[in-house]
């Protein structure tokens, strides 16, 4: 079972066997993948420690779809909330840190080792979110930017661990990096940042301009500079995760990124098939009834502890409870990266095999569990709503969202005020139509209001979003979402209102 086309074959075959039957219950296909990862473990079919497949393309995976991501997100944006995300992320990695190690020591676990531990519970995988917001089409929605804000931060935070942790000479082999660890890395981040930032401005608009007739060659010229800017940034001695970010961004502005975006999209899917099967085989199942007890209050921490500090300290910043809600639930798991850092603890001598089956263990059966939770979020949001007050600010809404509508009559109500539903605002404008859009993209918002339109921030999940659109004295509701089952959830809200206007989507 050496050959790579075999063990592509089995790989490939079982996730499709599992996708169909997953897909059957609506569950998100990642659990097809990862369960296919834990079977492999399990039978053996062949040697996943030394498998091909498994040794370099879910790397592949990974920085596609950082790629891609780079590419979907305006960095003006980011600014915006670049204080809440910085106190969340690491507020949050500094409590579940030590609450982590105060769990593991209490079970046994060695001193080091419990702090290893610790530092794997805190992060969440940047992966497995951006997946599912791609999957949802909410990666451009303001919890969505929130998610990954903190996520790309606690990567970052991450990524300076473990260049600690694992300390070698500079790459001139001068020796700065051991003698000044943090100042090397302060001047290596400069560079990484500074030059994508130069090269976006001044080089590479001309570069995609001259290849764009050609849309094998614009394809190509963007994968070869996806991988250069990777090779840079692992040359600097930072992660996949950064590299292929940062190539992203660079092309974020290019008018070529969408036709971009559509090419890349098959190999990406491809590749985190891979990726999220080999995550299911790091499970070892050897010493499980020694490990059971803290992998359990692991995962329960997880979906139940972590989602409350980030509800805490985003209520802080103004943010709404639906804000809130989906961003915290979309941070309710264990990281890939928690497995590297526990992996390198366990080359150094630090950490047990056991603590690396632990948070092997707790990663899968929280990514599971979270990626069913997050696939039907706006079901859950309802059952929650008195509770999640609890964590918002009654009389501060934060600046992205403190839009208010005027309230208006025998109006129509847009929802998703970009493409196709910006060709709609337009006209109604012109033929002066009374009009409030509704849109989950900060960006769009700003936009429609310098354009002296009716706009709202919100999110059609949302039932308080809704009230405010004034619903039952519109005369037309036209959705222009393209996922059903928020268009399904907008049909029942107006049919429990007992709203009786025309609807389209």
């Amino acid at each position: 079972m050496d050959n790579i086309f075999i063990q592509l074959a089995i790989i490939l075959g079982l996730s499709s066997v599992l996708g169909f039957i997953v897909s059957r219950f609506k569950l998100p296909l990642l659990i097809a993948y990862l369960f296919g990862g834990l079977l492999l473990a399990i039978t053996s079919i062949f040697d996943v420690k030394t498998s091909e497949v498994f040794h370099f393309l879910p790397e592949i995976g990974i920085a596609f779809v950082l790629f891609l991501v780079g590419m979907e997100l305006d960095i003006r944006e980011i600014k915006n909330l670049g204080k809440p995300i910085i106190a969340a992320g690491t507020l949050q990695i500094i409590i579940t840190t030590i609450l982590g190690f105060s769990i593991t020591r209490a079970f046994g676990f060695a001193e080091v080792g419990s702090w290893y531990l610790g530092v794997g519970l805190a992060f969440s995988s940047t992966i497995l979110v951006i997946k599912l917001l791609l999957d949802k089409k909410d990666i451009t929605g303001l919890y969505g930017k929130l998610s990954i804000g903190i996520l790309l931060l606690e990567d970052l935070l991450a990524v300076i661990l473990l260049l600690f942790l694992t300390v070698s000479t500079s790459v001139l082999d001068l020796g700065f990096q051991q003698a000044f660890p943090f100042l090397t890395l302060v001047v290596k981040a400069a560079l990484l940042f500074g030059l994508a930032s130069v090269l976006s401005r001044h080089i590479l608009s001309s570069v995609f301009k001259a290849v764009s007739r050609q849309p094998e060659l614009l394809f190509l010229t963007a994968l070869a500079w996806c991988f250069i800017y990777i090779s840079f940034a692992i040359f600097l001695g930072f992660s996949v995760v950064i590299g292929a970010f940062l190539a992203g961004v660079t092309l974020a502005s290019s008018p070529f990124h969408f036709q971009i975006q559509g090419k890349v999209k098959p190999l990406r899917d491809f590749f985190v098939t891979l990726f999220f099967v080999y995550l299911g085989t790091q499970v070892d199942f050897t010493d499980f009834a020694k490990i059971y007890p803290v992998m359990i209050i692991f995962t329960g921490y997880t979906l139940l502890i972590k989602p409350a500090i980030f509800l805490l300290i985003l209520g802080a910043f103004g943010f709404s409870k639906h804000t809130m809600f989906h961003t915290a639930l979309t941070l309710t798991h264990i990281s890939e990266f928690s497995l590297i850092i526990i992996l390198v603890g366990l080359k150094l001598g630090a950490v047990s095999q056991n603590a690396l089956t632990t948070i092997a263990l707790s990663g899968v059966l929280s990514m599971i569990i979270a990626s069913v939770m997050i696939t039907h979020s706006n079901k859950l949001y309802k059952k929650l709503p008195s509770l999640l007050s609890f964590f918002e600010r009654k009389n501060f809404r934060h600046q992205l969202e403190s839009g208010v509508v005027d309230r208006l009559t025998d109006h129509v109500v847009v929802i998703g005020g970009h493409k196709v539903g910006g060709e709609l605002v337009k006209f109604f404008q012109k033929e002066k139509v009374p009009q409030i859009v509704l849109d989950f993209n900060p960006h769009h918002i700003e936009r429609l209001h310098n354009e002296g339109i009716n706009a709202m921030y919100g999110d059609m999940g949302d039932p308080d979003v809704l009230e405010n659109l004034n619903l039952a004295e519109a005369k037309l509701v036209i959705s222009t979402a393209q996922d059903i089952d928020d268009n399904l959830l907008l049909l029942e809200e107006l049919k429990s209102r007992k709203i009786n206007i025309r609807a389209c989507y």
